[in-house]
């Protein structure tokens, strides 16, 4: 058993932001309802009672004296979570948890919200205070290309070995409400961290960027006329689209089109007009991942049993840019819905990079699918896998130092870790100690970005 009060030392300075190579893309646009903030704020900590039973999330700070204290001990280290040992229970505040679903990446917040109205003129007034930001990288391209690689490997098999039998895919049915593998895997993901943090904090209530239509017909259903033509977000859904579909061309080409057909417009220029054309017809896939996916989320969110809300996309832009806040997706999750003014937005955000758990398939392949290699049966070595998160103490030699990341592990026992800065390799697993079990994910810290950066953005 280790010392009393060592351990806790160890492992907060093994969650301190790591620094990365990209910093969010910032705004000019400032807002009076937005309070300043400082640089340097630091993420909320996840409390768990005695018992188990989330509490209200605290600061770095005061988790540190818990745990200096003995009065709290670590139990993950990302997403960083304490228990307490000397409570059960206690008030808490209204938590909302937004999710901004993507093909590639789903940000995730964490808020407390609060709603105030005011009682002359009845106007209500929605402000968030942002505690806990991270943003989910999914695998989905990553699975399909593996799928696609033994779809030609039985192909090829089939084709040179069994040429009489005939496909199997042709006696398979879908069943209802099947998605692709790379599919199901952004919606799986996603569920399992949104009931993960249920498990670390009193979630309320759950908010998803789902619609991309104005919502205006939806909150007043008499509106109708000029007056629901030029809404608070007249402009804003039609305006990302396009943005999207010709990754945002350029304006003085636009202007100078203006109501002009394309084909008069370029007809001296008949490889561009080609080109141009074949990219009007080019499909969506990321806007397509998106809406395969974005009704089985929203079905699946209901049946966690808390109340759901649902923003649109252009909602969503519009309240970032009516605030200043820069565009990341961790941040847009922040703005889903609505909100009249948002409050600590400025934290560092938790990257979280799915990884998997590893292959069942041992033998590894060429580009023409023969067996180049084999693999370790055996996914332990000296009880440490692939994915854990260690702390290494080297000695001597020229990796002498502490290192602290995610390790690789090799049958010769000298295994390689992943840092926050560079691969160290060589390194043997009697240096080695594991703080974090391998879960699937990878993890990183953005830091928070400075006032002035925000202003240069």
């Amino acid at each position: 058993m280790r010392a009393k009060g060592k351990a806790p030392k160890v492992l907060i300075a093994a969650v301190r932001p790591e620094p990365v190579a990209d910093s969010p893309e910032g705004s000019g646009l400032q807002s009076p309802v937005t309070r300043p903030v400082r640089a340097g704020i630091e993420m909320a900590v996840f409390v768990l009672d005695q018992q188990k039973t989330p509490l209200m999330p605290c600061s770095e700070k005061r988790a540190r004296l818990l745990l200096e204290r003995g009065r709290a001990v670590v139990v993950r280290l990302h997403p960083f979570t304490i228990r307490l040992k000397d409570r059960i229970g206690s008030e808490t505040q209204p938590l909302r948890l937004s999710l901004d679903p993507g093909s590639k990446t789903t940000g995730i917040a964490l808020v407390r919200h609060l709603e105030r109205i005011d009682l002359e003129t009845g106007e209500v007034s929605r402000e968030a205070h942002g505690l806990w930001l991270a943003e989910l990288t999914h695998r989905g391209a990553q699975i399909r290309e593996r799928l696609t690689a033994r779809c030609a490997f039985r192909r090829r098999r089939r084709s040179k070995n069994l040429r009489h039998r005939a496909p199997r895919c042709h006696n398979r049915t879908k069943p209802q409400g099947w998605l692709a593998p790379s599919l199901r895997h952004r919606l799986d993901t996603t569920l399992a961290w949104v009931n993960r943090l249920q498990r670390l904090a009193p979630i309320t209530s759950l908010r998803q960027e789902l619609v991309r239509f104005d919502t205006q017909a939806l909150q007043s259903p008499e509106i109708s006329g000029v007056e629901y033509q030029q809404g608070e977000l007249a402009g804003y859904e039609v305006r990302e689209y396009l943005l999207e579909k010709w990754q945002r061309a350029c304006r003085t080409c636009n202007q100078r089109k203006g109501r002009q057909p394309i084909e008069d417009v370029l007809s001296n220029q008949p490889e561009r007009l080609r080109r141009l054309q074949s990219q009007a017809k080019a499909p969506l896939h990321d806007a397509a991942a998106v809406n395969a996916t974005r009704w089985a989320l929203f079905e699946r969110l209901k049946a966690a049993g808390l109340p759901v809300s649902t923003g649109s996309g252009g909602q969503t832009k519009y309240n970032r840019q009516r605030l200043g806040i820069p565009k990341t997706h961790a941040l847009d999750a922040d703005c889903v819905g609505q909100l009249t003014a948002l409050h600590g937005w400025n934290i560092p955000t938790l990257t979280l990079q799915a990884t998997g758990r590893g292959r069942y398939q041992r033998t590894r392949l060429n580009r023409f699918g023969f067996p180049r290699g084999y693999l370790m049966r055996e996914k332990r070595v000296h009880d440490f896998q692939t994915g854990d998160r260690v702390i290494a103490e080297m000695p001597t030699g020229k990796n002498a130092g502490i290192h602290v990341g995610r390790v690789a592990v090799r049958a010769s026992g000298y295994f390689n870790i992943q840092t926050a800065t560079n691969l160290v390799q060589g390194i043997s697993h009697r240096h080695c100690r594991v703080v974090q079990r391998a879960d699937g994910y990878g993890y990183s810290s953005t830091p928070t970005q400075t006032e002035e950066a925000r202003q240069v953005g």
